[in-house]
């Protein structure tokens, strides 16, 4: 091998090994900072890209979630509201039998009628405060739910939404009509109070499954709300497994990196010394 002061490559070999070792080290240092093993395209394009879709999956779960925490706040309200209805329903009942009975006297009746009277406005009151944000349930005009309870799908560029809904239960009181609780209905005669009675039975019965529909409902948000969570947890599990960098084994490799850079650093400056041998010739 000649000796050459204007060609040194055992130098070069150093350098280009030294660098390699540093390109490295900053590569391990970066997976370290981020916690990433692929936290660029630059770095596995395939595994980048699906990252990506599903970190957009998991954003759209956040919506579904969003929007099914909002459908089961709305429903429990409606929820609870009509089990109050249903509990002074019953308790109108009582009253209108007893003041059915022809041998009550007229005060006893009127008194009855007084308390007959305070249930009937409370159902009122009731189902004008079971809203939530802007919804009603058991009131007419009080509108219906409607949740996204999937990703939904996506087709020649349209989206589609998949929803679940929650059907308005109107349970106010009628203003006109027979065989229905009014706004104006009294039990001052026992006749009347035995038209109420019969009345009332009708309407817990309507109560009651008007309680199934929005109790069904209520379970089926639980469960669509849950599955939501299990899935999201399972896509953000997902994601990790791809991009997640092994911090153990980087630790590794930083060490051992670390320890090649000082050694490569070492050769390459035992190679700067190399040319200066060829001046012992000349001595």
């Amino acid at each position: 091998m000649a000796m050459s002061v204007n060609t040194n490559t055992g130098a070069m070999a150093a350098l280009q090994a030294l660098n390699s070792t540093s390109k490295g080290l900053a590569t391990v240092q970066s997976r370290i900072n981020s916690g990433l093993n692929v936290s660029s395209t630059k770095d596995d394009s395939a595994a980048f890209t699906i990252a990506e879709k599903l970190r957009g999956d998991l954003g759209g779960l956040k919506a579904v979630s969003s929007s099914l925490s909002r459908a089961k706040s709305v429903t429990d309200v409606a929820v609870a509201g009509a089990e109050q209805i249903s509990d002074v329903v019953n308790q109108m009942k009582t009253l209108a039998k007893q003041a059915s009975d022809e041998g009550v006297d007229q005060a006893s009746r009127d008194a009855y009628n007084k308390d007959f009277t305070a249930l009937r406005d409370q159902i009122t009151t009731i189902v004008n405060s079971s809203e939530f944000n802007g919804t009603n349930l058991l009131k007419a005009s009080g509108g219906t739910v409607s949740a996204l309870q999937s990703l939904g799908s996506v087709s020649s560029g349209s989206y589609t939404a998949d929803t679940l809904s929650v059907s308005n239960q109107d349970m106010g009181l009628a203003t006109t009509g027979t065989g229905k609780l009014l706004t104006t209905s009294t039990i001052t005669s026992a006749s009347d109070a035995k038209t109420m009675v019969g009345t009332l039975d009708a309407l817990g019965k309507d109560i009651n499954t008007k309680l199934s529909d929005l109790g069904s409902a209520s379970r089926k948000i639980d469960a669509q709300s849950a599955f939501a969570s299990k899935l999201s947890d399972a896509i953000e599990g997902g994601i990790g497994n791809l991009v997640d960098a092994d911090l153990a084994k980087e630790s590794a490799k930083l060490q051992a990196l670390q320890v090649k850079q000082q050694l490569g650093v070492q050769a390459l400056s035992i190679a700067n010394q190399a040319p200066q041998t060829v001046t012992s010739l000349f001595r």
